[in-house]
């Protein structure tokens, strides 16, 4: 990956420019409702972005990660998901989403997490790490495309569950993101 690039954390002068970023990432993906901004931003209002990292070039936003709780229908705490990641498609085949999700890894597993989970391209994140694992489904997802990678060894058998706000779909609701979207259309890379 280019020097140049800096990947931190988020800021709150950076929430404009992630927006823009994701809307541009997802635009041509036919896989996307193009509802992934508005799950950032129902995250980040919900409180649940456990760790938001951009990837910086000269100044300027080129990519995003988001990673979030899941829940797991054993009780298995913990465990989170990867996604919504959005590189801007002229820094796309960089290293930069490789690198905001190496990075985001790493400090989840620096805040003693269990795991992570992801939705996305079977041959993309198993260079992660991530596994299929047969008694961790996602409901409306096919298992060939949903992922976990245990940071502990254990994984959980069950049901898990991304947060509410992988529903948002920018609808307004008496002052509300509206959660109306399907999951398996939005977490992906």
């Amino acid at each position: 990956m280019d020097m140049n690039v800096v990947i931190r954390d988020e800021t709150n002068a950076d929430v404009e420019a992630i927006t823009e970023v994701t809307v541009a990432a997802f635009e041509t993906l036919e896989i996307s409702n193009n509802t992934e901004q508005f799950i950032i931003m129902a995250l980040r209002a919900a409180k649940a972005l456990a760790v938001s990292l951009v990837a910086e070039r000269d100044g300027c936003v080129i990519g995003h990660v988001a990673f979030s709780p899941v829940t797991i229908s054993d009780g298995t705490p913990n465990w989170y998901g990867l996604g919504p990641v959005s590189v801007l498609p002229a820094h796309h085949r960089q290293g930069v989403g490789s690198t905001l999700i190496q990075e985001g890894l790493s400090r989840l597993k620096n805040l003693n997490t269990a795991g992570c989970c992801v939705v996305g391209h079977p041959e993309y994140y198993r260079k992660f790490g991530f596994e299929n694992e047969p008694g961790l489904l996602l409901e409306g997802v096919p298992p060939e495309v949903f992922f976990a990678l245990s940071f502990d060894g254990r994984v959980p058998q069950g049901t898990a569950a991304f947060h509410e706000a992988f529903k948002a779909d920018g609808q307004q609701d008496d002052g509300q993101l509206s959660f109306e979207s399907p999951l398996s259309d939005e977490v992906s890379s």
